[in-house]
């Protein structure tokens, strides 16, 4: 029984309020007086109330003796969490916890407005929490001041390791007095935990809680084993089944958080997604509709999800395997907490069932194979919770007794219940049939390797049943091979595996045997085309096919039509073309008719080209130049200074004149002087008058006008 006497008055007043009324075992140690004033080290599992822990241990460290807290000023503890989620609900737990002490709790998260924060410090905190990012930020610009800390809090220690925050926390801790008490908690305490507790604490105890060896006794573990496509159908099928109050599916991605919430939601789930990418405000109204009931199913990454507290999660389902069994005890200690029981759900594809047994193994917990719930089993269960709902057994009211009398006296009891009936079954999705798999103990089915048919597992032909043959338009020759043909058949067709019988390869075309209870919704898929893809075509063969039969042969070339063309055969050689074999050219003469090349043809009457005679030029276009002109006799072309009678011609402009009317020229400078005054003489090197003042930019006088 918890020893209440032992704690501080305001702080056990706060947990009686709250309803506690026996600590945890984590809790019980941080209370003992042997630990007041030292350094610990904690491990203690996921659930088992380290928040609080923490709060009770720090309280003797910076509560005053009255139990009370005097005016803020410089923060007296500081806690520090991985994520933002952590973060704000470290700072809940603890303002009811220390709510009868006056004590105020500032926080510094990443992603909240920075000013509000650094006005709050400026006011005076006894407490703070934050990120270690943002926390390193306000230290840096003078906002946090940490010379009066006593106590630093590291909670969830190896998650900021591992999300790459040591050298921040190096930083804070460097920053902080060194009579500080360090709390370093942590699920797991690995080497590198080990180091940096070496480094910043001294004489810490080491704290190991009983219930951490008995990993999650509140957690119902079971391993569902699901074909590789099924993985979301089976998540569907899990959700129904259980119908949890709150449920969290885990992905290993952003791009499959946002995948999977939009399956969920088009199936009618109320669902909300948590991811890194989500703004702060997103992710605070996301944790906020799960609290207050309007979703019932999160989807999230490891790292969104770190630490977060959500009350009454019931269900836990692993879409995705984690990447360690650390991973895992943490994925699955979100449910199953303060008493309450709980269902971890891994689902398996057959591709990773050695993976998941060895997470398994490594985490020491033993699992329920089984098969997901199939859509029977859905509906069974859907059937057992409507016979269970309470409303069918409250009392008819008189306001309710009239309306049920006209609905019984109209429709007839039957139908009411039919309706019923139909409304409650409507407001759920319809659950998804799965592939039928294995479940051998200790091993996966093996798939076929198509690639290899020596080694592929295939069942009797005899065990197959009726079935219907296609031929497909692809063959040896167009190198088609069962490994990618089928996967096409089960697109195209929205047909499986199961349902593809026999394969037989031909050189121009391959036999497909279908069962005979997937044939309308075979054909129903392809459409009256009967087409998959790049251009294959299917066609449904009347019965069996004669596999003895000569192999289908490609068609030959159709021979060409007589009169297409003249065979070769009756072609003249090229010696014995003559011209008469030549077909003629309208009225153009045979080329044999043409004069030897060098005698010259007469061109009738025109007069043979006669040298021009010289200084002749030719005559412009509007002169008439008649028969009896030749080139010689042409009249010359006038020459260009040629004027007529009453202007001269034009003259050269003598040497220095201006123009053409005989001005004088300009006289040429000679550098003499003009009358008295001296020629210009250069001004000495360096000088600029006469006074001896020596060289430099001239300044100008200004003379006032007027």
């Amino acid at each position: 029984m918890t020893d209440f006497d032992a704690i501080v008055p305001a702080i056990a007043e706060a947990l009686r309020k709250r309803g506690y009324e026996a600590l945890t075992p984590v809790q019980q140690a941080m209370i003992d007086p042997d630990l007041e004033g030292r350094d610990a080290l904690v491990s203690a599992q996921t659930g088992s109330g380290k928040t609080v822990a923490f709060g009770l241990a720090m309280a003797p460290t910076i509560l005053p003796q009255a139990g009370r807290f005097d005016r803020a000023g410089q923060p007296l503890a500081l806690a520090i969490a991985p994520t933002r989620e952590l973060a704000m609900q470290v700072k809940r737990e603890l303002e009811w916890l220390y709510a009868e002490t006056g004590a105020v709790i500032g926080s510094c998260v990443g992603g909240m407005d920075i000013r509000n924060e650094r006005r709050a410090l400026e006011r005076g905190a006894h407490i703070v929490v934050g990120t270690p990012g943002r926390l390193r930020d306000h230290i840096t610009r003078g906002a946090l001041d940490l010379s009066q800390m006593r106590v630093v809090v590291l909670d969830e220690a190896d998650e900021m390791l591992d999300l790459g925050f040591r050298e921040d926390l190096e930083f804070i801790l460097e920053e902080s007095p060194d009579d500080r008490r360090t709390l370093m908690f942590s699920a797991t305490v690995p080497r590198s935990i080990a180091d940096l507790a070496k480094s910043y604490q001294r004489d810490a105890r080491r704290i190991e809680t009983v219930s951490e060896k008995k990993q999650h006794v509140d957690i119902e573990y079971r391993a569902l084993a699901v074909a590789n496509p099924d993985r979301e159908n089976a998540i569907i099928n899990v959700l129904r089944f259980y119908e949890a109050r709150n449920a969290i599916v885990f992905c290993s991605t952003r791009a499959a958080v946002n995948h999977l919430t939009a399956r969920l939601h088009n199936r009618g789930f109320s669902v909300v997604a948590l991811s890194g990418e989500l703004s702060q405000n997103e992710r605070t109204h996301a944790l906020q509709a799960m609290r207050d009931g309007r979703a019932r199913v999160c989807i999230a990454t490891d790292v969104a999800a770190r630490g977060i507290d959500l009350p009454g999660l019931e269900l836990v389902i692993h879409a995705d395997l984690p990447t360690n069994s650390e991973t895992l005890l943490h994925r699955s200690g979100r449910t199953g907490r303060a008493g309450n029981k709980g269902v971890s759900a891994l689902i398996v594809p057959n591709s990773a069932r050695r993976k998941a047994e060895r997470l398994l193994a490594g985490a020491n917990v033993r699992p329920t194979w089984a098969l997901p719930p199939s859509a029977d089993e859905v509906q069974a269960r859907d059937d057992e919770r409507l016979m269970a709902d309470p409303t069918l057994t409250e009392a008819i009211t008189e306001d309710e007794a009239p309306m049920i009398e006209a609905l019984i006296a109209t429709h007839g009891a039957q139908q009411v219940a039919a309706a019923f009936l139909r409304l409650q079954r409507g407001n759920r999705s319809a659950p998804e049939d799965l592939i039928p798999v294995s479940l051998e103990a200790g091993k996966a089915r093996k798939e076929p390797d198509y690639a290899n048919p020596a080694s592929a597992v295939t069942k009797p032909r005899g065990d197959f049943g009726p079935s219907v043959w296609f031929s497909v338009s692809v063959g040896r020759r167009q190198n088609a091979e069962p490994r990618w043909l089928i996967p096409m058949l089960c697109r195209n067709g929205n047909i499986t595996k199961n349902e593809i019988g026999a394969i037989k390869m031909q050189p121009e075309e391959t036999f497909v045997e279908i069962a005979a209870n997937a044939l309308d919704t075979f054909l129903g898929a392809l459409g009256p085309n009967k087409a998959l893809e790049r251009g294959i075509t299917l066609a449904q063969l009347p019965g069996t096919p004669d596999f003895s039969a000569p192999p289908k042969e490609r068609a030959p070339r159709p021979p060409r039509e007589e009169g297409d063309r003249r065979p070769y055969s009756e072609k003249k050689a090229y010696g014995d073309r003559k011209s008469e074999d030549r077909k003629p050219f309208g009225d153009r003469k045979p080329y044999g008719d043409k004069a030897p090349y060098g005698e010259k043809k007469s061109y009738g009457d025109k007069k043979p080209y006669a040298r021009k005679a010289e200084g002749a030029e030719r005559p412009r276009d509007s002169m008439a130049v008649t028969d009896a002109e030749v080139w010689g006799d042409a009249p010359a072309k006038p020459k260009r200074n040629d004027w007529s009678d009453d202007k001269p011609a034009f003259k050269k402009k003598p040497k220095g004149a201006s123009n053409a009317w005989d001005k004088p020229a300009k006289p040429e400078w000679t550098g003499k002087p003009k009358g008295d005054k001296p020629a210009f003489a250069g001004k000495p090197k360096g000088k600029f008058d006469d006074r001896g003042a020596t060289a430099g930019p001239k300044k100008k006088s200004f003379k006032p006008k007027g």
